[in-house]
């Protein structure tokens, strides 16, 4: 018999400059890097560490996860 396919649990990973190391407000919006959507956050985590691995010289870059799945069922948030 086969396995259903995991619950699919989109996150998103995006980043940019901030104004200041101390908080979360970007410099430019525009300017935001998108890096995608992912169906899980193992997956979602890997890009993240990628990206932000890449700039761990530009002290104001910083890169984000956001639980998208929360966003769209927030009922349900103990599903991750």
């Amino acid at each position: 018999m086969a396995k259903p396919p995991p619950k699919q649990l989109l996150h998103l990973v995006f980043g940019g400059e901030l104004v200041s190391t101390e908080g979360t407000e970007f410099k430019d919006l525009n300017k935001l890097d998108i890096v995608g959507v992912y169906p899980n956050f193992a997956e979602a985590r890997t890009a993240w560490a990628a990206k932000a691995q890449g700039t761990v010289d530009q002290a104001q870059m910083r890169y984000f996860v956001v639980h998208i799945h929360h966003l769209m069922d927030p009922d349900h948030d103990q599903d991750h």
